[in-house]
């Protein structure tokens, strides 16, 4: 009764559902590695060689990550404002005030060692203690003024291309906290919707054995398997009620938990308060930000000086009076740059950024939330769907030689 187990055909009938599930799952899994992988060029891509379509975009990615989902969660002040200005200046004031007598007389032997020296100690400390009552009120002012235009002064078009191009793997960590349950979805879908495939396969082969069939299957199987989970992963758009159950695409549905980690990734690793300020004091639209530094410093040194000004000038020079208020001024701005790399405060303000990220994520509407994945696939959706179909075509001709040839 059970004669037919020992007949080899049976079992190659039999292997036609398997293979076409293997074919499912395996074109998946390569379209997706070529999408991240490598970071760096291997060979010399494209055609002798590959690299990752994501990091190979990487100043493209920048533009869509700016464009398409932070500009959509908040204005460039809105970003500025949640990592809260006030806390910064306190911190930058605090660092500075550590080694505040360190750096007076840093500046004012650079330009006038005499002068210094010749001073009596009680001098020296009256001008340290001035400047110390002066700055938290004064740092205080000049981060207020680099709120009020920020917009005019940070770009942060330019903080992310930075950051993505000085580490590309940023743009697929990105993508990935975003989309790796969809990701995963689209491999071992694959191997299903193949094994369903290969079933309708292993029906007309029953019916009409011609050689071509299998590789022409391959191709629909690796082509149609990477097509229908793009589709079931992005529509519908909206949800959809058909009786008691709510269809929507596999993304959208998750809106909340994306916002969380997408939110994350972003101001732990992008936006976070040390990029931000860097961009703002040597961005490529820092000239003003630069300016309004100096105005605050000079001032300060102006005020210190006191009614003993004219007599400063003509002791030191006017010169060198100038360029002592410019060396203050570049002292700060460097000090306020490099203020803000501690650990403890960038986790401070990354969750700050992160909390107003994730509300404002949370509340996009589907239209807008899907392009925080679907950029990913629309850049060569078409390249992979056909390297499936390749692919497929490969294993089909494969199929063919080694299990009916």
């Amino acid at each position: 009764m059970l004669d037919f187990l020992g007949d080899p055909a049976f079992w190659q009938y039999l292997s036609i559902p398997f293979v076409a599930a293997f074919v499912g799952w395996f074109t998946n899994w390569v379209a997706i590695q070529m999408l991240f992988y490598p970071v760096e060029p291997i060979g010399k891509p494209p055609f002798f060689g590959w690299v990752g379509i994501l990091p190979s975009r990487a100043e493209k990615m920048a533009q869509i990550t700016t464009n398409n989902t932070l500009n959509k969660v908040g204005t460039v002040k809105e970003l500025f404002q949640s990592l809260d200005p006030e806390k910064i200046a306190q911190h930058i004031t605090k660092l500075i005030d550590r080694q505040l007598p360190l750096y007076i007389e840093e500046i004012i032997l650079r330009e006038n060692p005499t002068v210094w020296e010749m001073l009596p100690e009680m001098a020296k400390s009256r001008i340290i203690e001035e400047v110390r009552l002066q700055l938290p009120a004064t740092v205080h002012r000049m981060m207020e003024d680099l709120s009020v235009d920020v917009e005019q002064m940070l770009d942060v078009h330019h903080l992310v291309l930075h950051q993505v191009l000085k580490d590309r793997a940023i743009i697929n960590r990105i993508f990935l906290s975003c989309g790796q349950k969809e990701f995963n979805f689209i491999i071992y879908s694959g191997a299903i919707l193949g094994f369903l495939f290969g079933l309708l396969q292993m029906a007309a082969w029953w019916f009409f054995p011609i050689w071509w069939q299998l590789p022409v299957w391959g191709v629909f199987v690796g082509f149609a398997t990477n097509w229908v989970a793009l589709r079931i992963i992005f529509q519908p758009l909206n949800p959809l009620q058909i009786g008691p159950y709510v269809l929507q695409g596999l993304f959208l549905k998750r809106q909340h938990e994306v916002a969380a980690s997408w939110s994350e990734i972003i101001a732990q690793e992008i936006l976070t308060v040390e990029n931000v300020i860097h961009n703002l004091l040597y961005g490529p639209k820092s000239t003003r930000s630069q300016m309004i530094i100096r105005k605050y410093i000079r001032n300060i040194v102006d005020e210190v000086s006191g009614i003993a000004k004219p007599v400063i000038q003509w002791i030191v020079g006017l010169e060198h009076y100038i360029h002592m208020k410019e060396a203050a001024s570049d002292r700060v701005i460097s000090l306020t740059a490099s203020a803000l790399g501690d650990t403890e405060f960038k986790r401070e303000e990354a969750a700050l950024l992160k909390t107003m990220l994730s509300d404002r994520v949370k509340s996009l509407s589907s239209e807008s939330f899907q392009d925080f994945l679907r950029p990913a696939f629309q850049e060569d959706e078409t390249k992979l769907i056909i390297i499936g179909g390749i692919l497929g075509l490969i294993t089909g001709i494969l199929q063919y030689l080694i299990t009916f040839g």
